[in-house]
């Protein structure tokens, strides 16, 4: 089984971005998030859902309510935002939990492999901030010569 990003973490990603753009401190209705992201609007509930317990996003009910974002867009990595929709990004299940309890983790050949992939992915992914995502594609970065 290969480490893959589910459609659901790949989509968090996308709301969060989304919000970001939108920015000024306005609150977005789930409908409109759903439609400029296509995405359906009964599974971003479920993202929002998510972004909401952690403090990532509030909510407000009633007129003018909807979503927005809680915190500061150079604050959310992208390691944090997919893994709290994705759960842990351990490559492999024994390292999933803070303790490695496989009974061959003492002879394991391939464990170090595993490791060292693992601390790869959430150094690159604790690296690049929902911010560093807002400016991919803007004509500003783009040199000629």
């Amino acid at each position: 089984m290969a480490m893959k990003i589910s459609t659901k973490g790949r989509y968090a990603l996308r709301v969060l971005i989304d919000l970001a753009e939108q920015g000024n401190g306005r609150f977005f209705p789930l409908k409109e998030i759903a439609e400029r992201q296509e995405i359906y609007q009964k599974y971003l509930e479920s993202i929002i859902k998510e972004y909401a317990r952690h403090g990532y996003v509030i909510g407000h009910r009633g007129k003018g309510g909807g979503y927005k974002l809680d915190k500061d867009p150079d604050t959310i990595t992208v390691k944090d935002a997919l893994q709290m929709v994705e759960g842990d990004l351990a490559p492999v299940s024994c390292l999933a939990t803070d303790e490695n309890t496989c009974p061959r983790a003492a002879e394991c050949k391939t464990l170090p492999m595993w490791e060292k992939l693992y601390k790869m992915t959430n150094d690159y992914f604790s690296g690049i901030t929902i911010a560093d995502l807002l400016q991919q594609g803007n004509a500003a970065d783009m040199y000629f010569i």
